[in-house]
């Protein structure tokens, strides 16, 4: 059954939309990603990569319109798995959201933000400047939400800007001729499609206007807007800022990405651990490398401040669906204050545990699945919906991409997770108190057998 409570709070106007998923999106993977995919893919089949993940971006935004504008409110996954497939499977992705898509990226991106700014003032202490980031926009988000949505706001505009001047830069001082490197492995259909594992992750975020639905004045027009145009605006400037990388910078170059991992944790210390740093080294010298890395920390908070903003929204809507406790279930026109505490919470604890943090990096591959699940709920009552055309075709392919994905990339968890998603269907739990149990081993299941088989594997699906 479709949701159709009316909405009350207006904190986001259309553009304003957009601009929050703007700054969801764009992260470190644009500056990363081609950096690993350059050892294995030519600079066409580079360019290609993230041509086909633009395409499944924009396939997932047309999709989750379609199921925005059947169910008006906000919870992302967790409120459309639950309306349009099954209860408990909403359940399942509304903690796979919570932890692996907000607060463990929160924390990755704090202690990020708190090494890059190390690299711009070698005194700084990452690990602090990483808890001191997560405490100041937490509070920040908990004042009101007009004030967040300002500051939010500020935060996109800026970041917009740095973008658009690196990119400037790239293409006033840089090459613009067709590179004719080539990378040092033969490139392989497997590679390809294991690389658009990592294209994918530097798009996602492309449906973060649906966690705050209901802080839109017409959800159901407002969302899709700010999914699709968002999402059209950073495919135009990632393709155009890989070309810039590729035309630029060699496989040998784009080998400093992996340094990443322990530049971030800590580990060692370097001047270039990013395409971006890269390349404005080579054009403009190493100072310009400094200066990026001061880009790189605004770049961070920016995404950390959309992801602290949107994630708590799951909690909220989970505790008004009696699924927990009813004090986390803010007040009409009130930030979900205690969903941010939870969420910030777990972000520190992931910021001083390097295991968990290892292990969360993993586990990523989880939400395609439950991007793709919430695909397939296009075709749940399109009939009767009355679903145009365009959003079944754009959620097939989606459902198709993401499936080749998964097949290659997460294939030793497969078996697992489809017996705990397959328990959760076969369950017959109607509400929140039907099944408490079992809903607590489905998210089990989910959970631990997907964080055993990156342990085991070792194999890291994104950066």
């Amino acid at each position: 059954m479709l949701d159709r409570r009316p909405v009350t709070t207006r904190a986001f106007g259309r553009w304003s939309g957009v601009g929050l998923v703007i700054a969801n999106m764009v992260g470190a993977g644009v500056f990363l990603s081609t950096g690993f995919m350059s050892q294995s893919l030519s600079p066409g089949l580079i360019l290609l990569n993230w041509l086909v993940g633009a395409v499944m971006a924009l396939c997932g935004a047309r999709a989750y319109a379609e199921v925005a504008r059947r169910v008006p409110k906000g919870g992302g996954e967790y409120r459309y798995l639950s309306a349009l497939l099954h209860p408990l499977v909403g359940y399942v992705a509304g903690w796979g959201s919570l932890l692996v898509g907000f607060s463990a990226p929160i924390a990755l991106d704090a202690l990020a933000a708190g090494a890059f700014a190390r690299a711009v003032v070698p005194s700084l202490p990452p690990q602090a400047v990483a808890v001191g980031f997560i405490v100041v926009l937490t509070a920040l988000h908990a004042v009101g939400l007009h004030v967040s949505a300002r500051a939010q706001n500020v935060l996109v505009a800026l970041k917009v800007l740095l973008l658009s001047a690196f990119i400037l830069v790239g293409l006033t001082q840089g090459s613009l001729a067709w590179p004719t490197w080539s990378p040092p492995t033969a490139p392989s259909a497997d590679g390809f499609l294991t690389s658009l594992f990592y294209v994918s992750f530097a798009f996602s975020g492309w449906n973060a206007a649906v966690y705050a639905a209901e802080e839109f004045g017409e959800p159901s027009r407002d969302v899709p807007f700010a999914m699709l145009v968002g999402a059209a605006l950073v495919a135009l400037l990632y393709l155009v800022a890989n070309f810039v990388f590729v035309a630029n910078l060699t496989p040998s170059d784009g080998s400093v990405v992996f340094n990443y991992g322990e530049f971030t944790s800590g580990a060692g210390q370097w001047d270039q651990v990013t395409l971006g740093q890269a390349v404005m080294a080579r054009l403009l010298g190493p100072a310009a490398a400094t200066v990026m890395s001061g880009v790189m920390v605004l770049l961070f908070v920016s995404a950390m401040s959309a992801m602290i903003f949107i994630g708590p929204r799951v909690i909220a809507a989970m505790a008004h669906d009696g699924y927990l406790p009813k004090a986390l279930a803010p007040a009409e026109g009130k930030p979900p204050v205690g969903g941010l505490l939870i969420q910030s919470g777990f972000a520190l604890v992931v910021v001083f545990t390097h295991q968990l943090r290892s292990v969360l990096e993993n586990v990523g591959a989880m939400l395609v699945l439950f991007a793709a699940l919430t695909a397939v709920g296009v075709f749940r009552g399109a009939k009767e919906a009355g679903t145009p055309v365009t959003a079944k075709l754009a959620a097939a392919v989606y459902v198709l991409a993401s499936g080749a994905m998964l097949y290659v990339g997460f294939k030793n968890a497969l078996v697992a997770l489809g017996c705990s998603l397959g328990l959760a269907f076969a369950c017959q739990a109607k509400g929140p108190n039907d099944s408490p149990s079992m809903i607590l081993w489905v998210l089990g299941i989910s959970l631990v057998a997907t964080a055993a088989w990156a342990a085991t594997t070792r194999r890291k699906v994104a950066p």
